[in-house]
């Protein structure tokens, strides 16, 4: 910390009393008395909130017993962000730092979140031991000084990023909620759809084209034959992203070939997990200009089937294991053209496709809404935070003053 001046009401604290370090060891985490486990695999980046554990029977070595409201800090490869507060007993491991706010010079409600603050984090990372697995040891920490301001400060800055988090928790708590939705939906829809026997259902390759991407590897090399094409890489559940896309050599025939239409539908050809063998999203015409590769199957419907609808039940396929059990293993899964066109696909009238369609499109869109609402408050997370993140600068003497100020 540089020394200077500290603004009225401002005080240098060492971080050893903010804070006690709880080193309470458990060697038998199956005989600890509590129901749950949490790993620094648990911990979510920037998240205060623990939303997943294990039983502690799931581990064996030596862990660290926690208390509801203890601070549990990931010491172990503090670039990754990890920090939470406690809402019930458990244990977790040893490679966090348990802490227990100490009443005086800094609120409980406070700490963790100057802690989540990039001087804190950045301090933190420089004090950090070892090349592979840099670690935190808490006696460094504990003597490292920081600039607090005065209590009533500290209360007006926490009740503004209690209000942040909770409502950035509940719009996690939504997307998850839509996720789950959509998924039910689609699971008892195309449930229905497939249990009714007077529905037909008809072989993919019979209602559309499918075919594998460009088989030749690319050759990154100028020339006029230059052409955009995306691979497995761009391709999520449900969109497409085009900020990293290649350029490779396609002589006339192949561009005719292998050009994307708006409404065709790329599915991911193969990969070492079930969740991923099939996912797909739509290609727009809005999109620039491309091709595709051989890690993509490239579906165009016909005029029976909509694009929305097909796309729709290739979610199905991957969410309930269809993709994967069709899929041929080899090192990895493989789904493969024929497989993909030998795939049935009930097919009702293109009113019920578009009512089925429509009702699933209103669910997916209202989560670009939350995520969106979630950048939003992370932004103003970070602007009133922003105090703890400014760099020490000359005054008009000539001094240093490193401590923050609000606005």
């Amino acid at each position: 910390m540089a020394s200077g001046k500290l603004k009225p009401g401002w005080t240098s604290v060492a971080f050893g009393e903010m804070a006690t370090c709880v080193n309470d060891r458990i060697d038998n985490p199956a005989d600890a008395g509590v129901d749950r486990y949490v790993g620094l695999e648990h911990l979510d980046s920037d998240s205060l909130v623990i939303r997943r554990w294990a039983p502690p029977t799931a581990v064996t070595a030596t862990k660290l017993r926690f208390r509801k409201g203890d601070i549990i800090f990931g010491r172990r490869r503090v670039y990754q962000r990890k920090l939470a507060v406690a809402d019930f007993d458990g244990i977790c491991s040893a490679h966090a730092l348990v802490l227990r706010v100490k009443s005086g010079v800094v609120l409980p409600e406070f700490l963790p979140f100057f802690m989540q603050s990039d001087l804190f984090m950045e301090r933190a990372k420089a004090i950090s031991v070892g090349s592979l697995s840099p670690t935190i040891n808490w006696r460094t920490l504990s003597s490292e000084g920081f600039a607090l301001p005065p209590l009533d400060e500290q209360r007006r800055m926490s009740n503004l990023l209690v209000r942040i988090e909770a409502t950035s928790r509940a719009l996690n708590d939504a997307r998850a909620a839509l996720a789950k939705l959509r998924k039910s939906t689609l699971v008892h829809s195309f449930g229905q759809l497939l249990a009714d026997r007077a529905l037909p259902r008809v072989p993919l390759g019979q209602v559309g084209d499918v075919l594998l991407g460009r088989q030749r590897a690319p050759q990154h090399e100028d020339g006029p034959s230059m052409r955009r094409y995306l691979r497995a890489a761009n391709v999520f559940d449900g969109y497409i992203d085009t900020a990293d896309v290649k350029s490779m050599n396609f002589s006339p025939d192949e561009y005719r070939r292998y050009r994307l239409r708006d409404g065709d539908i790329l599915l991911n050809e193969g990969n070492s997990s079930r969740e991923v063998v099939g996912r797909s999203a739509i290609f727009r015409r809005e999109m620039p200009d491309a091709c595709f590769q051989n890690t993509l199957l490239r579906f165009r419907p016909g005029p029976e089937v909509l694009s929305l609808y097909a796309h729709q039940y290739f979610r199905y396929c991957v969410y309930t294991g269809t993709f994967a059990a069709i899929a041929k293993q080899t090192s990895i899964a493989h789904l493969g053209a024929q497989g993909l066109s030998n795939l049935l696909i009930p097919l009702p009238d293109k009113n019920r496709q578009l009512e089925l369609s429509g009702c699933l499109s209103m669910i997916d869109s209202a989560v670009p809404v939350t995520a969106d609402r979630e950048r939003r408050l992370r932004i103003l997370k970070v602007r009133i935070s922003v105090p703890f993140a400014a760099k020490p600068q000359a005054g008009p003497t000539g001094e240093v003053d490193d401590t923050p100020t609000f606005a």
